[in-house]
């Protein structure tokens, strides 16, 4: 079945850069030449309107960028998490090696192409012919949809021109993206660098013609499309929040095959639950969809959320006020049955630390502090206002010394945050949670959110005393060279004297 979508006119299109041959005919260095070096040799090589174009939708913070997993890892999970698509790696073997490791860590149970090459064949560029025929080999309409293909570091920094490769082949759509690290900040933002690229393929395609429905059919309801990876039962959440300003809750983006962009163009309005999709929400508002910043949590978020969302889907104020007459007070009801005491400071690199805080604050603890990794950006703007009213600090791209010295400063009674901070806190006696697999893989909308995120909180709290006797009971063991227990601890070497310099042989005795 084909629908035909009403969306918006094609933005005018920049005529693609021409390549430049002769700076295409060097090894971009090597990942050992350093990020400006890099990015150097590919502006050199052709490649200066992709890097600005990743510099203004993802601006580096004071310090260049936090310190996260490769970024590419972000657009390769995307691609493997999608029925019906092949995904191709062009990188230097050990980077390929990490993130495919990265990717069957967290669940992948499919294959990863890899096009390897060497200083050879990147300055003949027979690298760019061996991914064009890797690209052919793997486009076949019985398998797949589309077809991905991701500049690692070098390749970009070579030049290699994925945007040569063909549109199309044999009904498959191909997709090529530079997803380098001296260009994209954080995996989280590389998410969005591949939803971004298939949504405007997508869009271009709904503006030509009629294109696939959804499998379950068109809503006959209004629908407001989700932006931003977020655990599985909170779309579910959503949707029931939606249904009394008789809306629906619509795909989520990235999706999981090729037919659910249609239908997120399709939608009235665009929830950005994570707000750093700035190369998706280029293509929604390209498509004149309203994009709708924050999220349904907590009492306040939730309130402020439905207005909103009302208000860009023309629902009227009499019809959102009885929704929220109808949901809030639940909200209230599971925030005050499940307490949260104590300080907690908060930090992490999948972009929903903003929201995570408002659940915290509004859950009763003390949150002096929150890091995140991400940019800010106008759709995270309420968020920020509403803590800041609240006497929370809020840093953007913050760096692993920002968290460590939060923590120094605010003690807190839990840490949550990336695994080098709940180290750091453990070690210290303080209880800490991990953010990625503890805190953001558990329900954060609404009732069930409110409930959940209390439970884990508490419970880590509680595991105080536990800290405190393991501390007492290794008291004295040592740390670092010396961590251990011995007869006789290990003293530190005197640094060596320097060696008397050697005199001419004219002055010897």
């Amino acid at each position: 079945m084909a629908v035909s979508l009403d969306i918006g006119a094609l933005r005018a299109r920049k005529p693609a850069e021409p390549v430049n041959v002769e700076a295409t005919k060097g090894d971009g260095l090597g990942c050992h030449a350093g990020k400006d070096a890099m990015r150097a040799a590919a502006e050199a090589a052709g490649m200066s309107e992709t890097l600005e174009q990743l510099r203004q939708d993802y601006p580096a913070g004071p310090h260049d960028q936090p310190q996260s997993m490769c970024p590419a890892f972000g657009s390769l999970r995307v691609g493997l998490r999608m029925r019906r698509t092949a995904t191709i790696l062009s990188g230097s073997a050990c980077c390929v090696y990490g993130l495919t490791f990265t990717s069957h860590f967290y669940g992948a149970r499919r294959s990863v192409g890899y096009v390897p090459f060497n200083s050879e064949t990147l300055v003949t560029g027979k690298l760019f012919e061996d991914i064009r025929e890797a690209v052919h080999a793997s486009a076949k309409p019985e398998d797949c949809d589309a077809v991905v293909v991701i500049n690692l570091c070098v390749p970009t920094a070579s030049g290699v021109p994925l945007r040569l490769l063909p549109k199309e082949i044999d009904g498959v759509r191909i997709i090529g993206i530079d997803v380098p690290g001296f260009g994209v900040p954080t995996h989280a933002e590389a998410k969005d660098v591949l939803a971004g690229a298939m949504l405007k393929f997508a869009r271009s395609e709904a503006e030509q013609g009629p294109v696939q429905a959804p499998r379950g059919g068109r809503s006959e309801r209004p629908s407001v499309a989700l932006l931003g990876e977020m655990f599985p039962a909170d779309p579910v959440v959503i949707g029931a929040l939606l249904e009394p300003l008789g809306l629906s809750a619509g795909p989520v983006v990235p999706t999981r095959e090729w037919r659910e962009l249609y239908a997120a163009l399709d939608a009235t309005a665009v929830a950005a639950i994570h707000p750093f999709y700035t190369a998706s929400i280029r293509e929604f508002e390209a498509a004149g969809r309203a994009i709708v910043g924050s999220a349904p949590v907590g009492h306040d978020g939730t309130a402020e959320w439905l207005s909103a969302i009302g208000r860009a889907c023309d629902v009227p104020a009499e019809t959102i006020a009885a929704a929220q007459n109808r949901i809030l007070p639940a909200i209230r009801g599971a925030l005050s049955a499940m307490p949260i005491e104590g300080r907690i400071t908060l930090s992490g690199y999948e972009g929903s630390e903003l929201l995570v805080a408002r659940l915290l604050v509004e859950s009763g603890a003390e949150v002096p502090y929150v890091g995140t990794a991400c940019p800010r950006t106008p759709w995270s703007e309420p968020d920020r206002v509403w803590l800041e009213e609240r006497g929370v600090t809020i840093r953007y791209r913050a760096s692993l010394e920002d968290d460590l010295a939060a923590f120094h400063e605010f003690r807190p009674d839990l840490a949550v945050g990336t695994t080098p901070v709940v180290q750091h806190a453990k070690e210290r006696g303080t209880p800490a949670l991990y953010f990625t697999n503890l805190i953001s893989a558990r329900p954060l909308m609404g009732v069930a959110g409110a409930g959940s995120l209390a439970r884990v909180i508490n419970a880590a709290l509680a595991n105080k005393p536990r800290f405190d006797a393991m501390r007492d009971f290794f008291e004295g063991v040592g740390t670092g060279f010396a961590a251990g227990i011995w007869q006789d601890v290990p003293q530190r070497k005197a640094a060596p004297k320097a060696a008397a310099p050697v005199k001419p042989v004219g002055e010897m005795a």
